[in-house]
């Protein structure tokens, strides 16, 4: 199966599993993995996700034994793969309105690596490595990089990192911040998902909420991030969790949240 899915503890972690082939993204992996975020973002028992890889590699990016097979072929397929699998497995990815965290055990590479800068937050082990291998195949960024890590790291380290397509360890990744944490090897899908399940049990409404706030801020300018900020502020203030909060500082005890 080229995907493994496991839940527990309010948490669904996500693998991707083609461990021969660097777990690299063939058109089945990819239309699974669009079902899999939509089906995650859906399910009330999941209020928190990990993704990671199988075996050495997190993401190697597209599989390009299948990509140069369909092209000999004439198969229109490859040039369409952009707008029909990469872009919506994005939109679902950012959009999911539960915390998204990667567990990026080995190599990130092309669209292995714009995965892992699309969700929330990453935990990378030691040896990881990342890669914009775009221009090494003739190709231009997708699968949302050019939006993604310039906004991680600053236009001209991603710049950089683009058209010189060299490799990132993950030392280097976290002090870029291109990385939220580096554990040792083999540690950090546990990292992942004790950090996962620590949010699951927090209020998930409102990390919802800050996620659509960050997510327009992004790409508007002050006036529109405000007014974002003012929605889902009020909107947050309505939950059960934040009477919760409140409730529970006043009283000096832990809060329980049901991410209502």
């Amino acid at each position: 199966m080229p995907l493994l899915i496991d839940d527990a503890d309010g948490v669904r972690t996500i693998t991707l599993n083609r461990p021969e082939s660097f777990n690299s993204f063939t058109v089945e992996m990819k239309e699974g993995l669009l079902t899999a975020l939509h089906e995650a973002g859906e399910d009330p028992g999941v209020r928190a996700l990990v993704l990671t890889g199988a075996g050495k590699a997190f993401c190697a990016g597209q599989d390009l034994k299948e990509h140069i097979a369909l092209l000999e072929a004439g198969d229109p397929a490859p040039l369409e793969t952009v707008r029909k699998h990469y872009n919506p497995m994005l939109r679902a990815l950012t959009g999911l309105p539960k915390p998204v965290i990667a567990a990026v055990n080995g190599m990130a590479a092309g669209a292995g690596a714009s995965l892992a800068y699309a969700c929330d937050l990453r935990i990378a082990a030691e040896s990881a490595k990342f890669l914009m291998a775009f221009a090494n195949v003739g190709l231009t960024a997708d699968s949302g990089a050019s939006w993604t890590l310039p906004r991680l790291i600053g236009y001209g380290r991603a710049m950089e990192l683009m058209l010189l397509a060299q490799p990132v360890t993950a030392p280097e990744a976290k002090e870029l911040g291109m990385v939220n944490r580096v554990v040792p090897d083999g540690e950090a899908l546990t990292a992942a998902q004790e950090l996962a399940a620590r949010m699951a049990a927090g209020p998930t409404t409102a990390y919802a909420k800050l996620k659509e706030a960050m997510l327009i801020a992004a790409g508007s300018d002050l006036e529109a991030a405000l007014e974002a900020e003012a929605r889902t502020q009020a909107e947050a203030g309505q939950t059960t969790d934040h009477r919760e909060a409140v409730a529970a500082f006043v009283a000096k005890r832990k809060p329980t949240f049901t991410g209502t």
